[in-house]
């Protein structure tokens, strides 16, 4: 019995009835295909067991193949999903990924970028740490450059940040359902935990500002609190905001650090949650359903960013869009760390019609 002789893209061209030179544009990336005939393409692939040669693809667009990929830190649980998304994505076109962590540090993410730019990768994608790296040099190397889960801060400085296409969360939208949520529970001393000036992009707490003013709520500026992305520094900040501030009723975290070092706080303090104060978070990470109670959260869809930002990478740079990022839903994921404010409360019992 003899092996099975592997697969060519000859036999891929004929299962899907279309051409050779098709089949190459979509493992290559290069040249228009349709969707549809793109799929077709790509299910004769799979159930053929095609493997294209990344070496021969490199030859040919006189690159060194491949994707290199950037995050602040390969275990973060979004940042993990979003590794994942892009791993996924990869595997479909034949290409191989590059991952490295630039640990929220913009001079070694600039390094990452310029090794990956030497390497003459394909593509790369990127959560941003700042504009120390020449995105718009490496966009000149490789075929492409995308951020990934954040953008860089406007007015573009000298990387040309804006001309780089994005794949974001909508945290905007989330962080306005979870705000106006507490509002609606009544809610009127509303603490933000969120990240310093200067570092990533504050969307998260302009969003919660706005939303407020369009509630009629006034922002105290004392609840509105930063903190660098740290544990050390998230659990300083929520200690100094929960000691000095008796009368908070809740608290939205801007991310999961800011919510775990708030829900310790609140433990230490022995501040019940949520009779004493309501807690909220961004990123729906897998401790928060084993908290007691549940932590209501803004889920993020880390997967589907980082796979579509790979299908962004690999296609051809004239159909990039150039008209804004792309915005993915987010989801309040209501749960019981969140109630009516202590006052509601004593109202309440004190007047069974309430």
């Amino acid at each position: 019995m003899t092996d099975r002789r592997p697969a060519t893209i000859k036999d891929v061209a004929a299962s899907a009835g279309v051409g050779i030179a098709t089949v190459s544009r979509v493992f290559s990336g290069t040249g228009s295909v349709s969707a549809a005939t793109r799929e077709r393409v790509l299910a004769a692939a799979r159930a053929l067991d095609y493997r294209p040669s990344a070496l021969g693809r490199g030859l040919k667009l006189r690159r060194g193949g491949g994707i290199g990929l950037i995050v602040p830190d390969v275990t973060d649980p979004f940042c993990a999903a979003l590794v994942a998304g892009v791993l996924a994505c990869a595997r479909t076109f034949g290409e191989h990924v590059i991952v490295d962590a630039a640990d929220g540090d913009p001079a070694r993410e600039a390094e990452i970028v310029e090794r990956l730019a030497e390497q003459r990768v394909g593509g790369i994608i990127a959560m941003p740490a700042g504009d120390e790296a020449d995105w718009r040099g490496a966009a000149r190397v490789c075929s492409s450059v995308v951020f990934a889960g954040r953008a860089l801060q406007e007015p573009p400085g000298p990387s040309g940040a804006p001309d780089v296409p994005s794949v974001l969360a909508d945290d905007a939208g989330g962080v306005r359902a979870v705000t106006e949520y507490l509002a609606g529970l009544g809610h009127r001393r509303i603490a933000f935990l969120g990240a310093v000036p200067g570092g990533p992009p504050r969307v998260r707490e302009r969003a919660f500002r706005a939303t407020l003013a369009q509630l009629g709520v006034p922002v105290e500026e004392d609840l509105v609190v930063a903190a660098r992305p740290a544990r050390d520094a998230a659990y300083a900040a929520a200690a100094g905001l929960l000691q000095r501030r008796g009368d908070v009723t809740a608290v939205l975290a801007a991310d999961h650090l800011l919510g775990e070092a708030a829900v310790l706080v609140a433990r230490e303090l022995d501040l019940r949650v949520p009779a004493d104060v309501s807690i909220a978070m961004v990123d729906d990470v897998a401790w928060a359903e084993l908290c007691d109670p549940p932590l209501t959260a803004v889920a993020r869809p880390g997967h589907d960013i980082g796979y579509r930002a790979c299908e962004l990478v690999l296609r051809e740079p004239a159909r990039r869009g150039r008209g804004g990022p792309v915005l993915l839903p987010t989801e309040l994921v209501v749960r019981g760390s969140c109630g009516p404010p202590r006052a509601q409360r004593r109202r309440s019992r004190g007047n069974p019609a309430d």
